[in-house]
């Protein structure tokens, strides 16, 4: 069977850095959700939950965490449902608002999240950190924060 040489046609440099940030985003997510998955059991959903409270020195509101991560609010209630299953995160009240409560990692939640960063990093090793110098990664922090600083938006996609 012969091989097509696809091509995208008539792209602008725009439509390329557009679809090669779709690429990378999928491509990468991929890797690491696959890995975690296989050595951890643990989704990638369920990893930026926990990249997001591992860093908190107090519990936090689930709104708070679907307000920072690529989660819906529904979706962010179904991962700490699953994570508080399975003993890695704890629900507690809030001292302000007898209605709601807070998240936070537990003991076991802090090890499973190291554990798992770890798991991180060596997947993204080869196909991200090796290939990006100090130079890049300045490049791209300072890309990500002009995409980040229009909060419509950013709330828009989250929709």
């Amino acid at each position: 069977m012969a091989q097509n040489n696809l091509t995208p046609g008539d792209f602008t440099p725009r439509d390329h850095a557009f679809y090669g940030l779709v690429w990378a985003g999928s491509t990468l997510s991929a890797r690491v959700d696959q890995a975690l998955a296989r050595r951890h059991d643990l989704p990638l959903s369920w990893f930026e939950v926990m990249l997001w409270l591992r860093a908190q020195k107090e519990p936090v509101a689930a709104s708070e965490l679907g307000a920072v991560t690529l989660l819906s609010r529904s979706q962010v209630s179904r991962v700490v449902d699953s994570l508080q299953t399975r003993g890695l995160v704890e629900r507690i009240p809030s001292p302000t608002d007898a209605r709601s409560v807070r998240i936070a990692l537990t003991e076991a939640g802090h090890r499973a999240f190291e554990e798992a960063d770890a798991t991180r990093r060596e997947v993204l090793a080869e196909v991200f950190d090796d290939l990006l110098d100090d130079a890049d990664i300045a490049a791209l922090a300072g890309i990500w924060a002009k995409l980040k600083s229009r909060p419509a938006a950013r709330d828009r996609l989250k929709g």
